[in-house]
Parts: C-alpha cells; sequence; structure tokens
C-alpha cells in the first residue's frame, strides 16, 4: 500500500470591501509567487479590473505574473475545472472568493478531489476569503475550520489576531 502524504494549510481572511480585499491579497501572492507557489483561484465575485489597477500602481516584482492568475468570477464549480486546479506540481495556493456558501461548496469540492486522489500533495494553501458582514455572526465557526489568518500584515496565527479565541474541537 502506497503511503500518501497531504499537506493542507487553510487559511481564512475577512475584508470590507473588494478593494479591501485586493489590497490584502496583492503582497501576499507577491510572496507565494517569490516562494515558488503556484496561484489558483476559485472565485464568485470578479476582482481583474481592482487586481490590475492596484498592481499599476504599486511596484512589485511580479507583476506580470500576478495579472496571468485569473482573477475572473468562476461560478462553475465543475469537478473538471477543480481538478485541473490540484494537477500541479509544485506547492500551491487556491484563493477562493465569495459567499459562506460558495466558499464552503468550493472546499468540499477540493476536499473531495484530495481524498479520491491517490498522488502525494505537496504543501497546498486554500486562502477562504470572506466578506466581513455577510459571516460576522460565524466568526468563531469560521476560524475553528482555519489554521490561519491573513489580514493586511500577512498571514498569521489565529491567536495572534483574534486575542482571546480558544479553538473548539470539531469533529
Amino acid at each position: 500500500m502506497e503511503n500518501v502524504t497531504k499537506n493542507i494549510t487553510k487559511i481564512c481572511s475577512f475584508y470590507v470591501s473588494d478593494w479591501h480585499l485586493t489590497t490584502m491579497l496583492l503582497p501576499y501572492i507577491n510572496k507565494e509567487i517569490d516562494d515558488k507557489n503556484e496561484i489558483s483561484t476559485i472565485l464568485e465575485n470578479d476582482l481583474e479590473n481592482n487586481i490590475t489597477v492596484l498592481v499599476e500602481r504599486m511596484k512589485m516584482e511580479n507583476k506580470s505574473k500576478i495579472l496571468q492568475i485569473n482573477w475572473k468570477n468562476e461560478k462553475n464549480l465543475e469537478i473538471e475545472n477543480i481538478e485541473n486546479i490540484l494537477k500541479n506540481k509544485r506547492e500551491q495556493t487556491i484563493v477562493i472568493n465569495g459567499k459562506k456558501e460558495y466558499i464552503e461548496n468550493a472546499n468540499k469540492a477540493i476536499e473531495k478531489l484530495v481524498n479520491l486522489n491517490n498522488k502525494n500533495l505537496n504543501n497546498l494553501k486554500i486562502l477562504n476569503c470572506y466578506e466581513v458582514m455577510e459571516v460576522s455572526s460565524n466568526f468563531n465557526e469560521i476560524l475553528d475550520k482555519h489554521d490561519k489568518v491573513l489580514n493586511t500584515t500577512g498571514e498569521k496565527n489565529i491567536e495572534e489576531v483574534f486575542e482571546g479565541y480558544k479553538r473548539m474541537n470539531i469533529v
């Protein structure tokens, strides 16, 4: 029997507007590219215009690589589309953005494919980006399902950002 390694880190992020989301994502995406990570997106909301405007205004080493990422909305969560994302052999970061239900469905599809996949999965990061006003009553539930949080200062342990947070055991 083959020993399968799956290293998945789930990161959550909360934003107040698409501009806030874009401002938070760009430095993180730039760093992920520097670290040689493949970047993929599963977006319910189109971010292409905001990304283009901000990348043009900011000095970033990976400007052309950032603009090559698909920042258009992908309302179609077909298994084939997600399979194509997971085919990458390199370390990978998947940015997911949309309503809570859309994010949950995208995560379920990824988890299903990862569990069916018998190949090793090296360092997959799933970055779930939630709009604050939609999920404000569910913060702890969302935090409990993630390993880290991304804010404007970068990727952090949840306890560093949410003082007094205590992880619940979710079965």
